[in-house]
């Protein structure tokens, strides 16, 4: 049985640090606890922990859970083997080739012993996920913990402007902010659209966005990539709407694309993609209107100036 009670320092002798979510294989050594089971909390501050029939629960803070369960090398969560050196000190099997197999607490030699009550204890516990303070209010069990993480509908986004990599992470709110305040990009509401496109040397394409445009309509956000890029050897222009949010809910969206000129005109139907996908995701995979060059100079009068006006609509499918 073991002692709840008994400090980081007497398990890691490290200080503490925020656990980073990682991915793991689901082949893991230790098979979860079958009656590990998500359970629903909204304002839960402490992490309770199944323990004996016939003994009373008990109730650490959640900060030290993740300082029992934190390899004092990497600050990530350990998962089994959890190594375990004759003092007591614990760390995670794949750190152990890098420290030489040394104790990087008190530099014993750590051999191959398993710390099997911490993997017991860890099958044991439900904690929040790390995503909560954005509104993920579920509990789950440590095994199950980061699996959830790598897919939760609340972690935050991604920057979606493709002009740079830009390293701005956040919530729907932050991220709008961001993309009008830092990217200038402007915010349109309605669920129809009609820019035009101009560039002066059309022969000059290089892999950079033109344009980034956000819509609100329905109540939701989309944007609007136009793009200009080589595809194989070929010069082409592109366009499609991304849907800010989980693709869950873009698949209830539609949207079409309409460009022309002479006479002629091309148009696409398609279904917007979550910026959970990179633009260049998109974009590789050719989901959305694509025009060679030669046919938008030809829309555009035949001029060696690029004029193309794209139109376009978003709907919400019943």
């Amino acid at each position: 049985m073991i002692n709840l009670k008994m400090g980081k320092k007497q398990m890691l002798g490290g200080s503490s640090s925020a656990s980073h979510p990682i991915s793991i294989d689901d082949s893991s050594s230790l098979s979860e606890d079958s009656n590990c089971r998500s359970i629903s909390s909204k304002k839960q501050i402490y992490t309770q922990s199944k323990v004996m029939k016939g003994k009373k629960p008990a109730i650490l803070i959640n900060n030290d859970i993740d300082g029992l369960l934190e390899c004092p090398v990497c600050n990530s969560a350990m998962f089994p083997p959890i190594q375990q050196c004759p003092s007591g000190h614990t760390l995670c099997s794949s750190c152990k080739s890098k420290v030489y197999n040394k104790c990087p607490i008190c530099r014993k030699e750590i051999g191959d012993i398993r710390c099997l009550a911490l993997e017991k204890l860890a099958c044991s516990l439900h904690l929040p996920c790390v995503y909560h303070h954005f509104g993920c209010g579920e509990m789950y069990p440590y095994y199950n913990k980061l699996r959830h993480e790598v897919h939760c509908a609340f972690r935050p986004y991604i920057c979606p402007h493709p002009g740079s990599d830009c390293p701005f992470t956040g919530d729907i709110p932050a991220l709008l902010s961001h993309l009008q305040e830092n990217h200038k990009v402007d915010l349109q509401t309605g669920c129809t659209f009609n820019h035009r496109y101009v560039k002066q040397d059309p022969c000059s394409v290089d892999n950079v966005s033109w344009t980034l445009t956000l819509f609100n309509c329905f109540g939701q956000y989309f944007c609007l990539h136009f793009e200009a890029f080589l595809l194989g050897r070929e010069p082409v222009y592109m366009a499609f709407v991304r849907f800010i949010g989980e693709e869950s809910e873009a698949r209830k969206f539609g949207y079409s694309l309409e460009v022309g000129g002479n006479g002629r005109k091309l148009t696409w139907h398609g279904v917007p993609r979550s910026i959970r996908a990179h633009h260049g995701t998109v974009r590789d995979s050719h989901d959305g209107l694509i025009v060679q060059r030669s046919l938008a100079l030809y829309f555009s009068g035949g001029d060696q100036e690029l004029k193309l006006r794209v139109t376009g609509r978003i709907w919400r499918d019943i």
